[in-house]
């Protein structure tokens, strides 16, 4: 396993990092700034920001552009996973950065999704105006009504009625929904409730503008809500589709997932190891610059422990996550099932541990909006349950881990000899 970056990767990184220190970190505050504007000045928050705005040009024109898509003709700057990965997790030190090079979440997946799954009709109208970030997407699964974490307890209805699908249901935390610029959903619904267990889903586009579509709320996560982006409670009422926009076909919604949500995931890991390397800068810069007790803060040998054990973890966090981005290059997403669902366990559990022991270092700086650090652990907390819970992932890794071990039908078990 090599993980040594790759002269194309080595190049993009050096340019990416001198458009953050360039672009990126001065405009942190005034992004802040802008959005607050908005709804005060405007009366509406759900306003694009001209700093992301202006900002995309200039990446594009840098090649920073479309860099999350391996393997498609239409994005030819795409990156294998693990050449993708240190850039992911630089854009990972800002939450709003990765969308200044359209390779922000849910879009990315939704792109994939397209890309692998869709059909060239459904990649004209909304993959390439996607890949060219002239719209946002959504992706419509977690219901209020039933444990999500179980997907096969999702009750939306799809329902084939002569050429169109009517879709009934209710759906949140639809992570994009809020944007104006949300022109589609892909959606996972139930087209047949008395087939296989995993059988009875669907994935299914549905334009955000057509009939029966409510957005009704924006979610707030621990009081910030996001915007321009926003995660949204949304109804679909008796909306019909053309049966053509089904993905796959019927029962194929769990297929898809699996497709989707592998990448997603490990984008997930590779910004929150971005996030925590940016909690442990931010965390010695003021541990070293403040005294306490009559020595810098620094000094103190619970804060060299904390700065140790950080490294430590987000070291680790790492190297799982490239191998895990090697093996799905390398194998694919169902070898690598083990190895993504490891990461997507350990990499927000690391990350939350060290921005919380930043927060710790700024005392009551931390917990305000002063510094980046109450937002990231917001953001980064949210982690733990999207795309699936850490508890859901454990079973899944425990389940891998025990069939090793587990004895084919007919056969013992020999238990290890002990000496007495």
């Amino acid at each position: 396993m090599e993980f040594e970056y790759s002269e194309r990767c080595q190049a993009l990184r050096e340019k990416l990092l001198r458009f953050m220190d360039q672009h990126i970190y001065p405009n942190e505050r005034a992004y802040k700034d802008e959005v607050d504007s908005n709804g005060l000045e405007k009366g509406n928050r759900w306003i694009p920001t001209k700093i992301i705005e202006e900002l995309k040009p200039i990446a594009r024109k840098e090649g920073l552009w479309n860099l999350f898509l391996p393997k498609s003709d239409r994005a030819p700057e795409g990156l294998s996973n693990l050449d993708y990965a240190p850039l992911c997790e630089i854009m990972g030190r800002i939450p709003w950065a990765p969308e200044v090079f359209n390779c922000s979440a849910p879009d990315t997946g939704n792109m994939e999704t397209i890309e692998r799954y869709g059909t060239e009709e459904h990649k004209r109208q909304w993959l390439e105006p996607l890949l060219r970030g002239e719209m946002r997407s959504a992706f419509a699964m977690t219901e209020p009504d039933v444990a999500s974490s179980d997907a096969t307890n999702i009750s939306t209805r799809i329902e084939r009625v002569g050429d169109e699908y009517v879709i009934n249901g209710r759906k949140w935390w639809i992570s994009g929904a809020g944007d104006p610029r949300c022109k589609i959903y892909i959606l996972m619904g139930k087209t047949d409730p008395n087939a296989p267990r995993h059988s009875q889903q669907s994935m299914i586009l549905v334009p955000s503008d057509v009939k029966g579509v409510t957005v009704v709320r924006p979610l707030s996560v621990f009081g910030y809500d996001d915007a321009p982006h926003g995660h949204c409670e949304v109804i679909f009422d008796n909306v019909r589709v053309p049966a053509s926009n089904i993905l796959l076909g019927e029962g194929r919604g769990f297929e898809i997932a699996q497709g989707r949500l592998g990448p997603g995931r490990i984008h997930h890991c590779m910004r929150a190891i971005g996030t925590a390397e940016r909690a442990l800068e931010l965390m010695c810069r003021r541990i070293d610059s403040r005294v306490a007790f009559g020595k810098k803060v620094s000094e103190q040998g619970v804060w060299r422990e904390r700065i140790a054990e950080s490294r430590i973890m987000i070291d680790s966090a790492r190297l799982l996550v490239l191998k895990a981005a090697y093996m799905m290059d390398t194998v694919g997403n169902k070898v690598a099932k083990s190895e993504i669902a490891m990461i997507k366990v350990l990499a927000p559990v690391m990350a939350q541990k060290v921005i919380d022991w930043a927060i710790q270092a700024h005392g009551g700086g931390g917990v305000s909006d002063d510094f980046p650090l109450a937002q990231l652990w917001a953001h980064n907390r949210t982690l733990r349950i999207a795309d699936g819970p850490d508890e859901v992932h454990r079973n899944a890794i425990a389940k891998l881990e025990i069939a090793k071990y587990a004895s084919l039908p007919g056969e013992s078990v020999d238990l290890p000899v002990t000496r007495s």
